[in-house]
């Protein structure tokens, strides 16, 4: 059973949550109707809690943009998936403090006549808070350390094993009913002795947050100078390091935001200073070198925003078209045409697995601009130097996304091989487990197929393994000469297994449909009742046949022991990468000397197969939701 004042009183409302700010809103609506200008007390809260959300969505923002902030890190995680969840409802404390101050209106006439500015109120509500509520917060903290309050309070804050602006949320309702009396100290007191100002209870609530988030940014940005310079400010401001000992080292640094009630208390750990100019200085150097780069790229302007440096809780999350974030469409417009033009290659996020530091870096490109011709040459260079970068630093591999191994592009690779032949760095295209995914899928008893996209790399693969299993391969194609040089690769015994077909038409009696290229509902219209669709397009094919399945586009789920992952890549579930990512995680985990560019070689395909299986990669694949359709269909 929980604690008591453990849980918030709107815990099961989930995100129906937001409704107790409708009296809020009710009452201002109200006010303007009657023409009461003079009543605003409602949406002054409603600003200053939309204003407080907003500092600690941006903190969370330039924390999680590792292109600026990786080598100011102090702790070097990444924040998981179970820490994202713990603290979902951080902005609980925003809606109890709205509620504490609709209260403290009603109590106290005197809040709702306030003049805009009281030059006065500035310096009392400083005294008060360096007077009254540092202290008070200081022993209420360190109080809070004690075993029973510690387990049945406290450690839920302290859980978060990487601090975020978003960790500082995230605390039981009993301390957030403490930290609103210390906040509300110097605000309440200011307005009492008459010195109050609607300036300062804005200057002092944002003020109060925007420190809060720079202790738990866990990105060291307070120069080590300042405190070299002035010695004695180091007693009256904290940083990020400084909290960070707090969370890594229980026993020290309870203070809000002073040091120095830490060093009247006897609790101020000593390593503070020297570690906080060592993560300063260090900020200059090139952080830890990656053993594996997932080169990706952008999809479209929608899905940009599941990036999880701007909101994290949806990249959290598989990518789904949001109808609030439509409105920002323009402005993600503008920031793509910016990155068109100036941007370079820049570091998207990570996650450790083994002891191995696995990077995305994004290539500032869409999927529509790598279909423009005069746009080539550029992608082709940004890819190119992105690899040249992978090289100098000491990277191990490099596997392409999607468009980025574009055969049209760039041969799948070849152009950056062939160009560079001293590459340190090996260059995969991961295309090889791709393939052995959509092939493992495929049941053993089945004997015929439908392939579209057949004579593109994925597809050739597929169609030459596929036949030595003798299973019929219609291979959809209108160049009988492209056809040819593929079935002649093939074993002269089993050629005969492939079959060039140039209509939908012929696969209506064939339910397993492997799709390459992209095709359209009435394209779809041709497949027979209870059919399948594995595909390996992208982006993938509408789901128009209700009477059919449709499998995702290929990808592998994550080894269980991944650490610091905390982000969905694209539609992905969490943990699951495309298998081109896969593909380059495998080759770095097995140490593989060799490029994997251009042509899929097919007696390979089983080896890396293996290789991923071995090594705790599991596919992921819709055979269950096939198998239970097609009982309901039959």
């Amino acid at each position: 059973m929980a604690a008591t004042l453990s849980a918030w009183p709107w815990e099961n409302l989930g995100p129906f949550k937001y409704l107790l700010f409708g009296p809020f809103l009710a009452k201002v609506l109200y006010s303007r109707i009657q023409g009461d200008i003079k009543d605003t007390w409602c949406l002054h809260i409603l600003i200053i809690c939309a204003l407080r959300g907003f500092i600690y969505q941006l903190w969370t923002s330039y924390g999680n943009m590792l292109f600026i902030s990786r080598n100011r890190r102090i702790i070097q995680q990444g924040v998981d998936f179970k820490q994202i969840d713990k603290e979902w409802h951080w902005d609980n404390f925003i809606i109890l403090q709205a509620l504490t101050a609709s209260m403290a209106s009603y109590m106290f006439p005197v809040l709702s006549s306030l003049p805009l500015w009281n030059t006065r109120g500035f310096i009392a509500t400083l005294i008060l808070h360096m007077g009254v509520s540092e202290p008070l917060y200081y022993l209420a903290h360190k109080y809070f350390h004690g075993n029973y309050l510690f387990a049945h309070y406290h450690s839920l804050h302290h859980s978060s094993e990487v601090p975020q602006p978003f960790t500082a949320g995230n605390a039981t309702f009993l301390e957030y009913l403490g930290l609103t009396a210390v906040i509300g100290i110097p605000i309440l007191g200011c307005c009492l002795i008459g010195y109050g100002s609607i300036s300062m209870i804005y200057g002092y609530a944002l003020l109060f947050d925007f420190l809060r988030c720079l202790g738990h940014c866990n990105v060291e940005i307070v120069p080590h100078q300042m405190f070299e310079t002035f010695p004695f400010l180091r007693y009256l401001l904290y940083t990020p390091t400084y909290h960070s000992l707090h969370h890594t080292e229980m026993g020290t640094n309870y203070c809000l935001f002073m040091p120095l009630y830490d060093a009247l208390g006897d609790t101020l750990n000593t390593k503070s200073w020297e570690l906080h100019k060592k993560i300063s200085l260090d900020s200059r150097k090139n952080g830890r070198v990656p053993d594996f780069v997932f080169l990706a790229h952008g999809v479209d302007l929608t899905s940009a925003m599941h990036a999880p440096f701007l909101l994290r809780s949806l990249g959290s999350k598989p990518f789904t078209i949001k109808i609030f974030l439509l409105p920002f469409w323009p402005c993600v417009f503008v920031v793509m045409l910016l990155m068109w033009a100036k941007s370079k290659t820049f570091l998207f996020s990570f996650y450790n697995l083994r002891g191995r530091l696995h990077q995305t870096w994004a290539v500032p490109r869409f999927g529509f601009q790598y279909f423009l011709p005069f746009a080539r040459k550029g992608i082709n260079k940004q890819i190119e130097e992105a690899i040249l970068r992978a090289d100098r630093l000491g990277v191990k591999v490099i596997s392409l996304a999607a468009l980025n191994k574009n055969e049209a592009l760039n041969g799948g690779g070849t152009l950056f091989v062939n160009k560079h032949p001293n590459l340190k760095v090996r260059v995969v295209h991961g295309n090889t487990l791709t393939a052995a995914v959509i092939l493992n899928e495929i049941s053993e008893d089945v004997k015929e197929v439908f392939l579209t996209g057949a004579t593109s790399k994925l597809g050739r693969a597929i169609a030459l393994y596929l036949c030595r299993r003798r299973v019929r391969v219609l291979m959809l194609t209108l160049s009988t000469e492209r056809f040819q040089m593929i079935q002649t690769e093939a074993p002269m015994d089993y050629q005969n297994y492939l079959v060039q077909v140039t209509k939908y038409q012929a696969a209506q009696n064939c339910k397993n449909w492997i799709v390459g290229k992209w095709i359209t509902p009435r394209e779809q219209s041709w497949a027979p009742s209870g059919a399948h669709f594995h595909q390996f397009v992208v982006p993938p094919i509408l789901a128009f046949r209700r009477d059919c399945t449709y499998g995702d586009l290929a990808a592998m789920k994550l080894p269980d022991d991944v650490g610091g992952l905390g982000s969905c890549e694209y539609t992905m579930e969490r943990g699951v990468v495309h298998a081109c990512h896969a593909g380059g995680v495998v080759h770095s985990l097995e140490d593989w000397t060799h490029h994997e560019v251009g042509a899929i070689d097919v007696d390979r395909i089983d080896v890396v197969w293996k290789a991923a299986i071995k090594h705790g990669l599991r596919p992921v694949s819709n055979v269950t939701k096939q198998n239970q359709l097609q009982k309901k269909i039959s």
